[in-house]
């Protein structure tokens, strides 16, 4: 009896391994919640090629977009906890939530890796009447809420024109659109006066179709050099989106650690590297338990930030 028990046992186990081994065993869905061609999407699609070579199965994104990236976020919550559904993330994780967007937040989610870090700029369309930062800060403080600004409300590109606002004194009008893409094309058409963009968009500045004003960087970045930094102007304003992978509360920890490996693996491919350069992008990995603590740092600021635009819903 106890050598049956020993053998059903090491059956049992010997399943579990050739379980955990066997995963994926079919494509894994990488729900990107914004619309196709932004950036968010651009950068993993750069990673899909690079993460599904590690993870040994296809990797399939699919943009689920709507709710400024929250729909598709609320449907990766509510989907199975088995590994096949995954979620890419940014900032506006914690933005859509505490300014009441959003009922889903960080922390329904099992954080997989940090993947790469994007400055943000403030941009201008090609007609407006300014030629600089000064010059468009000169002209908000004397038409308070007449600048309009594109954003995804409660989202990034709503937080980085607020925190401008309180920090040079001035008042945009928002105008409303779902994402990147369709955000960059009414700036491109001069629907707008104003967007957050950043350095996947140079080219088109360097062409003229859009003008970049300034960036949210410590230090100037050596691929704009003629773009001040907010801080040289005065606005005391460093801001980049931060983009990562989670998945599903109660995935399991061996389809956890798959993931996890294979991410780590994908960050360090030089192809990646080479793509986030092109999107003026930095590779920024961190794993599980570092993700895990700077997820929980960015929750308290961007808290911390809906309180001080007086945008707090929770």
């Amino acid at each position: 009896m106890k050598r049956t028990l020993a053998l059903l046992a090491a059956l049992a186990s010997a399943g579990a391994i050739s379980a955990s081994a066997a995963y994926p065993e079919r494509p894994v869905k990488l729900i990107v919640p914004w619309a196709a061609g932004g950036d968010t999407d651009v950068v993993y699609r750069a990673f899909q090629a690079v993460l599904q070579k590690h993870l040994g199965n296809t990797v399939v994104i699919a943009n689920v977009g709507g709710a400024s990236g929250t729909k598709g976020a609320k449907e990766a919550k509510d989907s199975a906890a088995d590994g096949y559904t995954i979620l890419a993330i940014h900032d506006s994780i914690h933005s859509t939530y505490y300014t009441g967007v959003a009922d889903v937040a960080w922390s329904d989610f099992q954080p997989i890796c940090l993947v790469a870090s994007t400055p943000s700029i403030l941009t201008s369309s090609p007609k407006s009447p300014w030629k600089d930062a000064k010059a468009m800060l000169a002209d908000a403080k004397a038409r308070p809420g007449q600048l309009t600004v594109g954003a995804s409300l409660g989202s990034t590109s709503h937080f980085f024109p607020a925190l401008i606002e309180k920090g040079a004194g001035v008042k945009f009008k928002y105008v409303a659109y779902d994402g990147t893409a369709p955000r960059m094309n009414a700036l491109l058409g001069s629907h707008i006066d104003m967007a957050e963009s950043n350095l996947t968009q140079k080219g088109k500045a360097d062409a003229g179709q859009m003008r970049f004003l300034a960036i949210a960087t410590e230090k100037r970045n050596p691929a704009v050099p003629d773009v001040p930094t907010l801080k040289e102007l005065g606005i005391n304003v460093t801001y980049a989106v931060n983009r990562g992978l989670v998945a599903p509360k109660a995935t399991p920890a061996d389809v956890m650690a798959k993931l996890q490996s294979a991410c780590a693996e994908a960050a360090k491919e030089p192809a990646f590297a080479e793509a986030m350069t092109k999107q003026g992008t930095l590779v920024n990995f961190l794993g599980p338990k570092e993700y895990t603590g700077f997820l929980k740092e960015n929750d308290k600021v961007n808290q911390d930030l809906a309180k001080d635009l007086g945008m707090l819903k929770r």
